[in-house]
């Protein structure tokens, strides 16, 4: 069990302390006065040590407490403690942490510290991926030192001390440097010959990304820097160089603020924690639902989270409108995220604007993070913390209920031609609607939508920039919505004053409201019987083989938005008709697929349902083929041929196919001819339905 002493004056020591205290791991916090101890809590894995202690006490204290590692988090102007804290853990072999308040954000895998005033190196930090800090007394060492690297140098300390990195050329000929756009500093620049390519003409302060792009776009291998602190733009510069893995030539630094940053003294007491545990306890992988974005929306579960977190990733807008002083990434794409999680330890938040379970990135990064926990790629507990979504928000702010309301999202849907029509059909079948947008285009392209289809009973209400100072709520027109033109978030409650089209619950859609060509079609009351005799479910994945006009394609898609349809279809005219008939319906959850079965079925998603229509002479390895992706498929045949008929039950005779079973549907339908009603006969179609057949 190792013994952790927390001498606690800032802030940060506070913090520290509720930190050790979420991991349960017991600490003493030691305090000089009593206001010290007041502004502390104490519990049951933090004591409080009160009154000041000189070098004897300490010496005495450690022993008796059997003391492995002590924090010094005491103010910077307690010099004396401090000192004092370095001679006692120097002379009793006690690992000392010295907490910086500035925020050096240092935040590496390994500390190496040499002490000796006559060394140009004041301190060496490195990590895996090539990241390295390097700290110099003055421009002259560090140019030095610059002789022995290799690669392009971006330069930031100014354009005065440029003249100190020009004295070779190996040096001169490998800057890039980064200088306000001054007449002065360009001055300076062209004097001393540094070419125009080679300028970084540019007023900070300098993001955490700007430096990534200016590091990437100018191949950059060191960068040198002053040691300016956070006001400085320091720690953005670190923290872009670490996640790029270069190194940091440093000039200068405040000998009394030497230390680690809060996230690297937690890694350091981290690797005592996990060594006590045996690495046997699991990490806290929390996806975190902001809400709008304001702190006070927050759960309290979710504060907690987010504070005891080592690292927090999340949209920068997030990040900073939080209080955070864990290690913090700005991003919120797995494909960023996952590499950090594999080879960083810690507990991890990962912040979502809105709701985790309304139209969030939360199901994807889920997915991705619970299969690395399966695959045994991290040890760890993922949980899932919501907050407000943007139409309960909304609904809020209005009185408007939303659970009647039918949700869509145009967030992020591209083109509005491949959401128009989709969007009628929603606005047009539901009395009341809300819709998340991404941007003012969307609301100027939903008001253009309406007048043009002459809906002009229907009010929107819009939220825009919600909980934000700006935020407004506004009763539109779809005349005025299409006048907008503030940039920014939007979602909108759409509602109709009128009758609503009533929505078809069940198939049965006449012929001649179909796209028709000279391509066969099957006709209503065959396609009616036949997709009964599918038994679909709401989330079935259906192949419509030798699709034609995309009619059964067409009458299934329509039962559910959650049905796939693949529509397979070898001649172009039926792939035309398809496509046509496929966007007159408004319906997105049909994939046309141009080619011959059962080839074109080949890298298609495994299909629960099958309907086959055409076959082209290849019925048997259609139906084998569709057996071997899923030996439990329904499949419905129309045949209206005896040579089809017989291949069909030569299946079940072979037993490749079970729960055989045929209807022979013949329609006789009216025609008018003049004042009369004559009946007209169709041609008789054996409808047969089959499952496939496991193997014992």
């Amino acid at each position: 069990m190792s013994n952790i002493v927390l001498f606690a004056g800032t802030t940060e020591g506070r913090k520290l302390s509720e930190w050790l205290s979420s991991k349960k791991k017991k600490h003493i916090i030691c305090v000089a006065t009593r206001y010290g101890e007041e502004v502390l809590e104490e519990n049951t894995f933090s004591r409080i040590n009160t009154g000041r202690m000189d070098e004897n006490d300490m010496e005495v204290f450690f022993k008796e407490n059997h003391t492995d590692v002590v924090v010094d988090a005491t103010h910077p102007y307690a010099e004396l403690v401090t000192e004092n804290l370095k001679s006692v853990t120097q002379k009793l072999n006690i690992e000392y942490l010295r907490l910086d308040r500035d925020g050096f954000c240092k935040d590496n895998d390994e500390t190496k510290t040499d002490k000796k005033s006559d060394s140009m190196e004041l301190n060496n930090m490195s990590s895996e991926n090539g990241f390295q800090i390097k700290y110099f007394h003055n421009n002259e060492e560090c140019e030095k030192a610059l002789r022995n690297t290799e690669g392009n140098i971006m330069l930031t300390t100014g354009s005065k001390e440029l003249r100190n990195y020009c004295v070779t050329k190996s040096v001169k000929d490998r800057l890039a440097v980064r200088v306000i756009p001054s007449v002065e500093s360009l001055k300076i620049c062209t004097d001393l010959d540094i070419k125009g390519k080679r300028i970084i003409a540019m007023q900070g302060p300098f993001s955490m990304e700007t430096n990534v792009a200016l590091i990437n776009q100018y191949k950059i291998n060191v960068l040198v820097t002053k040691a300016s602190g956070s006001t400085g733009g320091f720690e953005d510069k670190l923290n872009a160089a670490k996640i790029i893995g270069i190194k940091v030539f440093v000039i200068g630094r405040n000998e009394r603020e030497e230390g680690l940053s809060f996230s690297q003294v937690k890694e350091v007491l981290s690797n005592y924690i996990k060594n006590e545990q045996g690495n046997t306890e699991k990490r806290i992988i929390t996806l975190i639902g902001c809400g709008m974005g304001k702190s006070e929306e927050l759960s309290g579960v979710a504060v907690r989270a987010i504070k005891n977190a080592d690292i927090v990733f999340g949209a920068k807008r997030l990040l900073d409108s939080l209080e955070i002083n864990s290690e913090k990434y700005p991003y919120y794409l797995a494909k960023d995220i996952v590499p950090i999680l594999e080879k960083q330890d810690g507990d991890v938040a990962i912040l979502f604007s809105g709701d985790t379970g309304f139209y969030s990135g939360t199901k994807k990064l889920y997915e991705i993070i619970n299969n690395l926990v399966e695959e045994k790629k991290i040890y760890a507990e993922i949980k899932i913390l919501p907050g407000i979504s943007s139409v309960s928000y909304l609904s809020a702010l209005t009185g408007i209920s939303w659970d009647d309301a039918k949700i869509i999202s145009l967030h992020g849907a591209g083109n509005v031609d491949e959401w128009k029509k989709k969007f009628l059909n929603t606005v047009k079948n539901n009395k009341k609607c809300f819709a998340l947008l991404s941007g003012v285009k969307d609301i100027n392209n939903i008001g253009k939508i309406l007048v043009e289809e002459g809906l002009s009973e229907i009010s929107i209400v819009a939220g825009y920039q919600m909980s934000c100072e700006n935020q407004k709520v506004m009763n539109l027109t779809p005349e005025e919505c299409m006048k907008l033109k503030e940039e920014g978030l939007y979602s909108i409650f759409i509602i109709s004053k009128g009758e609503n089209k009533k929505i078809k619950i069940t198939t049965g859609i006449r012929d001649d409201e179909f796209i028709r060509g000279k391509v066969p079609m099957t006709k209503e009351e065959v396609r009616t019987v036949s997709i009964s005799k599918m038994n679909l479910l709401r989330d079935s994945v259906v192949y419509d083989i030798g699709s034609g006009t995309g009619s059964v394609a067409v009458e299934i898609a329509r039962l559910s938005e959650e049905i796939k349809v693949f529509a397979i279809e070898k001649k172009t005219e039926g792939i035309e008709l398809i496509e046509k008939n496929k966007a007159q319906f408004g319906l997105d959850n049909i994939e046309v697929v141009e080619g011959m079965a059962p080839e074109a079925m080949e890298y298609l998603p495994v299909p629960t349902h099958a309907f086959i229509g055409g076959s082209s002479g290849n019925m048997t390895d259609i139906v084998k083929k569709l057996i071997e992706k899923n030996p439990e498929i329904q499949i419905v045949v129309n045949a209206v041929s005896f040579e089809t008929l017989k291949k069909l039950m030569m299946l079940e005779e072979e037993k490749m196919v079970s729960d055989f079973d045929m209807v022979n549907l013949s329609v006789t339908k009216t025609e008018m001819h003049g004042k009369y009603h004559m009946m007209r006969a169709q041609n008789p179609v054996y409808i047969c339905s089959f499952k496939g057949r496991k193997e014992n």
